[in-house]
């Protein structure tokens, strides 16, 4: 499991909300709502692709967790507003063009609390792939993935602080990563943020 979800966990079990959480790309082998279902909370996870979906599910199953992972499309979250305590998207939402990232941001806001805290990571334009593939927009690419074209968006640093206007930035860390990918010495690029939900006394006093 990754160090910002550990970061993140750190965060939702300092506050006092209840313990509620909602992952917008929740597929994969190794979900990482089971990291939180084993803390105690009340998991709840959308995915698109079906794939991914079964193999979380599978997981879930052998570990004897349910995690409550269903078919759904983060940039139109068929959920109430302000539903949960806990909102995060791991390495998912810069699977899209921007233009669908910003959608897909304020739907994850929707649905979160007041005073509720929010995870979302984006690739930045240090990372080695940023370049490449057929370009769509604006350090958007179309690159291969799991044998099929999938829409990269690449980062500026400071490019997303726009998305987050309304909300506290509570932790910030632009990373970039060097490793050793199939014989091959690759560079990644991150950046991952921590952000507090205000209420609406808050956002008047601003």
């Amino acid at each position: 499991m990754q160090i910002p979800l550990y970061r993140f966990l750190m965060y939702c079990n300092q506050s006092k909300l209840d313990k509620e959480i909602l992952d917008c790309g929740a597929g994969g082998k190794q979900p990482p709502l089971s990291l939180f279902y084993e803390n105690g909370y009340r998991t709840h996870g959308i995915e698109f692709d079906v794939n991914q979906m079964e193999k979380a599910r599978s997981y879930a199953q052998s570990k004897d967790q349910n995690l409550n992972i269903e078919r759904g499309d983060m940039r139109r979250l068929d959920l109430t507003g302000q539903s949960f305590s806990f909102v995060y998207s791991y390495n998912s939402i810069f699977h899209m063009k921007k233009a669908e990232v910003r959608t897909s941001i304020e739907e994850l806001k929707r649905v979160l609390k007041p005073g509720g805290l929010l995870f979302v990571n984006f690739l930045t334009t240090n990372d080695h792939r940023c370049g490449l593939g057929k370009r769509v927009g604006d350090n958007e690419y179309e690159q291969m993935e799991d044998h099929r074209p999938v829409v990269h968006s690449y980062f500026r640093e400071d490019e997303a602080d726009s998305y987050f206007h309304d909300m506290r930035i509570l932790y910030k860390e632009n990373r970039t990563l060097e490793r050793i990918y199939e014989g091959n010495r690759i560079r990644q690029g991150f950046v991952d943020y921590i952000l507090q939900m205000q209420d609406q006394e808050e956002s008047g006093r601003q």
